[in-house]
């Protein structure tokens, strides 16, 4: 249950007029506090002490990972406000407004939270507005202005309901494995959007009404089961062997279904629990473009607004194209680093964090082609199946001499995930390299064909294309080898793997390994060729 306190100088009483401002506090059930413990005689003597040092304020964590880059990357690039004030003081003020009184509108009609006294000793989670412009769905109705209460969650501590309130996030994988099912298989894509999303975010409205979160994750009311690879798609096999599904990423929600009365049939059923807008067939979601060619039963999704925006906040709109994102000499170093006070101030004024940021959201959406460019300066077949590609670059990094993995993989001919990182542990030879990268990989490989299964497909074991013949000839050999002895046991998961038949790794070329581009930087003909591999195109 989420409660609101009630602050000493704000009363009930209050209109919308003060719609901006922190009174509305946020707490989790079950916080607890350090506080509510009997008070040491020492803690009483330093009170005086302590009420007489300065207090520092706290602000979020600055991060640039691959956990929260969609709230991130969609604000970057954006002329929204990014507070209260901004709103009020812009040209679209009354609109901004509009869409703040709909939005508190929402959250006292849904009984989003418990209005209570503020426990002795507590410190609540304060709350902050949102705001977001969005694309006009339609010609008729314009751009869209919206506002969104949520809760400073930053502000939570490890230990204390930190994993119990979250908001429902479909990983990006997950979207493009569906949407490779909707080109494939002809599917009708339609989306929603709901109209509350401070409910979803804590999941406890799903709980209660729909119980999709029950064991097994299958639902009494309308028969959805939840995937076990992915908490945010819920699948359900219709009458005639079908499939429906339904993702959520916060407010917004995708459905895919080869019947349009099915997905209408369970448009109904949601529009009776949430207030939501019905968006109609799927052309944006979290940024990304999505078109389709429904006879030639192909789909492409594109971010082209978004980089173009980007290009402008970094003034790069008119630099010039080049054809790979490294030249195949590039190598960076720590040694590179700025040295002396006059280098770091110059430094400084280099928004090299935020164009990091603003790119990795691109990479992480569409764009495996710039997977290795994007790690290394942020280090401070087409069939109906899965089907991976896995290189390793030795010894690559100049520093610590850390060799480089990279990997892809494709279902229905389309990338759907990918990754290039440097590999935890220095390598003692190529073959080891290469070894290791096989066996992150084959991890990926293993949730993936659980979560294309829960989809519906009939997936055997995953194909994975290596280009060392010994990493091959190392997984699967399980005899004692002296120059292997000390391979950490962790990485030997790959043998068991394919001798279950889950993973099946097989020999290519390393000019037909699409992998290739992720772990070092290659020539303009290479990079096209691997693009290639992959169907990663222009449009």
């Amino acid at each position: 249950m989420t409660k609101a306190f009630k602050e000493e100088k704000s009363q009930a009483a209050e209109s919308s007029n003060n719609i901006g401002r922190s009174t509305v506090q946020v707490e989790l059930d079950e916080l607890e506090s350090q506080s509510d413990e009997e008070p040491h005689s020492n803690d009483q003597e330093q009170d005086s002490t302590r009420s007489d040092r300065p207090k520092r304020n706290k602000r979020p964590p600055v991060r640039y990972g691959f956990e929260d880059l969609v709230s991130y990357a969609l604000l970057t690039s954006s002329e929204d406000p990014s507070t209260f004030q901004e709103a009020i003081e812009s040209s679209k003020k009354d609109k901004w407004m509009e869409a703040m009184v709909e939005e508190n509108e929402s959250l006292s009609k849904n009984k989003t939270w418990e209005l209570t006294e503020l426990p002795k000793g507590k410190k609540p989670i304060g709350c902050k507005w949102v705001f977001k412009k969005k694309e006009a769905v339609s010609e008729k109705e314009g751009e869209r202005f919206k506002a969104r209460l949520v809760a400073n969650g930053y502000s939570q501590r490890h230990g204390i309901d930190y994993d119990k309130a979250f908001s429902p996030v479909v990983r990006h994988t997950s979207i493009r494995a569906v949407l490779a099912l909707v080109a494939d298989q002809d599917l009708e894509l339609e989306q929603l959007d709901v109209k509350t999303a401070f409910l979803l975010s804590f999941m406890g409205i799903w709980r209660k009404r729909f119980s999709w979160n029950n064991q097994r994750g299958s639902s009494n009311l309308i028969g959805y089961t939840r995937c076990e690879y992915d908490c945010c798609v819920y699948v359900r096999i219709l009458e005639d062997g079908s499939y429906i599904f339904l993702l959520l990423y916060v407010d917004d929600m995708l459905i895919a279904a080869k019947s349009m009365c099915e997905v209408n049939r369970l448009k109904s059923l949601l529009h009776k629990e949430f207030e939501m807008k019905d968006l109609g067939v799927a052309k944006k979601i979290l940024g990304m473009e999505i078109r389709r060619d429904r006879e030639a039963r192909k789909l492409w999704l594109s971010q082209k607004n978004y980089i173009r925006k980007v290009l402008e906040k970094f003034s790069m709109l008119d630099a010039k194209p080049v054809s790979t994102p490294l030249a195949n000499h590039f190598r960076l170093s720590g040694s590179q680093c700025p040295k002396n006070e006059e280098e770091i101030e110059n430094m400084s004024k280099v928004p090299y964090a935020s164009a990091v940021g603003c790119l990795m959201y691109a990479m992480v959406c569409t764009r495996p082609d710039l997977a290795h460019a994007v790690s290394t300066v942020s280090r401070q077949p087409g069939t109906n199946s899965v089907v991976g590609y896995v290189d390793a670059d030795y010894a690559g990094e100049v520093d610590d001499r850390r060799s480089t993995t990279g990997y892809v993989f494709t279902l229905s001919g389309g990338p759907i995930c990918w990754k290039s990182i440097l590999q935890s542990i220095v390598a003692m030879s190529t073959t080891e390299a290469e070894y290791m990268a096989v066996a992150e990989a084959a991890k990926e490989a293993l949730w993936l064909k659980g979560l294309v299964k829960e989809l519906g497909l009939n997936q055997g074991g995953v194909q994975m294309h290596c280009d060392s013949q010994r990493a091959i000839y190392l997984a699967k050999n399980q005899v004692y080898h002296a120059r292997t002895k000390h391979i950490d046991v962790r990485f030997h998961k790959i043998r068991e793997l394919i001798v279950t038949g889950d993973i099946v790794l097989e020999k290519v070329h390393t000019s037909e390994n699409a992998a290739d581009m992720l772990t070092k930087p290659v020539t303009t003909a290479k990079f096209k060729h691997c693009l290639d591999l992959v169907n990663v195109s222009s449009l």
